[in-house]
């Protein structure tokens, strides 16, 4: 079984967290070093940002850090060599997010292909169309056990929900806005309707809610709707401040229980 289906079958009425950083940033070799942090801190499921240079969904934090990365030399070929090295070591799934230029410069079935020997378990690819998704990338990507994550926002409509709904597997990226990426301080009413909205919908899937979790507030609104919650720019910006992932992640537990 794919880890991430594993992890959402066992998981049980407990919420899970799931962390995303970018590679190559704040160090172009600190990939491995800040999973296994992750590891040792019980965090449930990784997401690893392939540096690119107009990261149009995400904002400053992560366009900063993606800026950083990729002046540090980091390519998708040294992150698949990091990744390798510690294939045995990490045991939580790993998913790799990042635009589709990176990739089709690497090539779809090579992209998958190393995924698989490196251990990792799926990739989200925000500009990826639907179409290209089911006619091109998602046979290569089942052929070597790779789920390929889909994003949906408030204004993706109930049909279109239904369809990612029954051609994907894995889970839901419930993105809370359409807008960038960034820290907030609370979901509106607007937002959490949108997450009931999706929750009375039952879809097949698990979903996770991403965009904006950041703090107490935004975390316990995020699990309440979904099967968990994912933190990006804020641990971003920790992991940039801290002197290594360790102190990061003690300054984000820490601003996740105020």
């Amino acid at each position: 079984m794919n880890r991430i289906n594993e992890l959402f079958s066992k998981a049980g009425n407990r919420k899970l967290l799931s962390l995303y950083f970018c590679a190559g940033c704040p160090a172009p070799d600190n990939t491995a070093d800040t999973l296994r942090a992750m590891q040792r801190h019980g965090i449930d499921m990784v997401e690893i940002g392939i540096p690119f240079s107009d990261p149009m969904a995400d904002g400053p934090a992560i366009q900063d850090a993606a800026t950083k990365a990729l002046r540090n030399g980091m390519t998708l070929a040294k992150l698949f060599g990091q990744l390798k090295a510690v294939k045995d070591e990490i045991t939580m799934p790993v998913i790799l997010m990042g635009y589709l230029n990176p990739i089709l410069q690497y090539g779809i079935g090579r992209f998958c292909e190393s995924c698989a020997e490196c251990g990792v378990d799926g990739a989200i690819i925000p500009d990826l169309p639907f179409k290209d998704y089911m006619e091109t990338v998602k046979p290569v990507a089942d052929r070597h056990n790779i789920r390929i994550i889909m994003l949906i926002t408030p204004e993706t409509s109930d049909e279109r929900i239904r369809f990612i709904d029954d051609h994907t597997d894995g889970f839901i990226y419930m993105v809370s806005s359409a807008a960038t990426t960034g820290a907030q301080q609370l979901f509106d009413d607007k937002r959490l309707e949108y997450f009931r909205r999706i929750d009375d919908m039952h879809l097949h899937n698990p979903r996770m809610i991403g965009f904006g979790v950041s703090n107490r507030q935004t975390l316990e609104s995020a699990q309440a709707y979904s099967a968990g919650a994912i933190i990006g720019s804020k641990f971003v910006s920790l992991l940039n401040d801290s002197a290594n992932a360790d102190e990061a992640l003690d300054k984000l537990f820490a601003a996740l229980r105020r």
